[in-house]
């Protein structure tokens, strides 16, 4: 028995950061029903066609739930949700703020009617505040954040490579509704979760924010570089690139030694500490660029390993998807899609999730109308 079996969630999702969160309660067993538009369904289901036709993001954040499609314009839609969520013991939405208290589905409302539900809601910048109304996407909040400002190189912001701003509120959105669920347990209560696109970003950037505390400057934009440990971050070779970092004082020495093989350099009152080395990396990055680049890629990893300094290759997706680590542990299973079969990966720390298949758009309407008494013509 998966952890969460016998637990139902409701969902009134799009995207990434609500599919994300449920995604992973649906991995641990729990019943995951998404409401999705008659038709087109989630608009990421358009994003791209880079999976059999299938978006990326979709297939990635929607196995293993239920679809059913309703017309939340119409009587009979709002009724039918008001049955689903009278059902369940979790209601997550990241529609736009207001959204649902238009339905009638507001979190005071809800609290009475139905005071055991856990209710979820993530938007951009909280339920309240003079920012609520604002639209809110990935990459804006990224802006928004910070994060740019401390991503990229000294001329250029850059965005991450992922849609990290979703899914750092998927992941609080995540955590707190398995902590309700054990409050619950002991309280018998449901409770309110406002999860804030902006907040869970400035959670995730409280290096850089106590960084600059007081009005001190911020951590330079450095690349793929460590911008305040040196050296760490990448490395031309005398054949391509590695990447490795230096944390302590034994790793220092110990990388002199046995990867430059020029010990006095540990005791340069240049290089002695770490805030030397991050305030003359120019002329550091000048001696190490001496002794690596003329060195192959395989002999400075040999090197690296051999001073226990940690060390990677820099992977391209290609790599990952062969990585040997993933490969050795079996972290890879297949989940099924209208497409066909998809491989995916287990999430982490699980070994028996849920991998149920992706559905199509209103895969489900007809058989949970009939749970709860309705039929698909009432809908219609």
């Amino acid at each position: 028995m998966r952890p969460l079996e016998g637990i139902t969630v409701v969902s009134l999702e799009h995207a990434i950061a609500a599919p994300f969160a449920t995604r992973q309660l649906a991995d641990l067993g729990a019943r995951v029903i998404k409401v999705e538009r008659p038709g087109a369904g989630d608009f990421a289901r358009a994003y791209d066609e880079r999976v059999n036709g299938l978006a990326s993001h979709f297939v990635w954040t929607n196995r293993s739930k239920e679809s059913i499609a309703l017309d939340l314009k119409s009587e009979d839609g709002v009724e039918a949700l008001r049955r689903l969520i009278a059902k369940a013991d979790v209601l997550v939405q990241n529609l736009a703020p207001g959204a649902t208290a238009r339905m009638g589905f507001d979190g005071p409302t809800l609290a009475e009617r139905y005071p055991q539900l856990i209710v979820c809601e993530i938007s951009g910048f909280g339920q309240d505040g003079p920012d609520r109304d604002r639209k809110a996407y990935d990459l804006l909040i990224q802006a928004e954040s910070g994060f740019l400002s401390v991503t990229g190189t000294p001329g250029d912001v850059v965005k991450a490579g992922c849609s990290i701003a979703d899914i750092a509120a998927g992941m609080y959105a995540y955590t707190n509704i398995l902590a309700g669920l054990i409050e619950r347990g002991r309280t018998g209560k449901g409770r309110h979760i406002d999860v804030s696109m902006l907040e869970a970003m400035a959670e995730w950037m409280s290096f850089p924010l106590y960084y600059a505390f007081d009005g001190a400057p911020q951590p330079p934009r450095s690349g793929a570089a460590h911008a305040t440990i040196y050296p760490y971050g990448p490395f031309d070779t005398a054949d391509g690139v590695v990447l490795f970092g230096i944390q302590n004082e034994r790793e220092w020495a110990s990388f002199c030694e046995k990867v430059l093989r020029l010990p006095t350099v540990a005791t340069n009152p240049l290089f002695a500490t770490n805030s030397a080395r991050s305030a003359n990396r120019a002329a550091l990055a000048e001696t190490i660029a001496a002794v690596l680049g003329k060195q192959p890629t395989a002999e400075v990893i040999e090197a690296l390993d051999s001073a226990k300094i940690a060390n990677a290759p820099v992977n391209d997706m290609a790599g990952l998807w062969s990585h040997r680590q993933l490969k050795a542990r079996r972290r890879w299973r297949e989940v099924g899609t209208q497409a066909g079969a998809v491989p995916a990966l287990l999430p982490p720390g699980q070994a028996d999730a849920r991998m149920d298949p992706v559905p199509a758009p209103g895969e489900h309407t007809a058989k949970i109308l009939a749970e709860i008494g309705m039929s698909v013509e009432a809908d219609a």
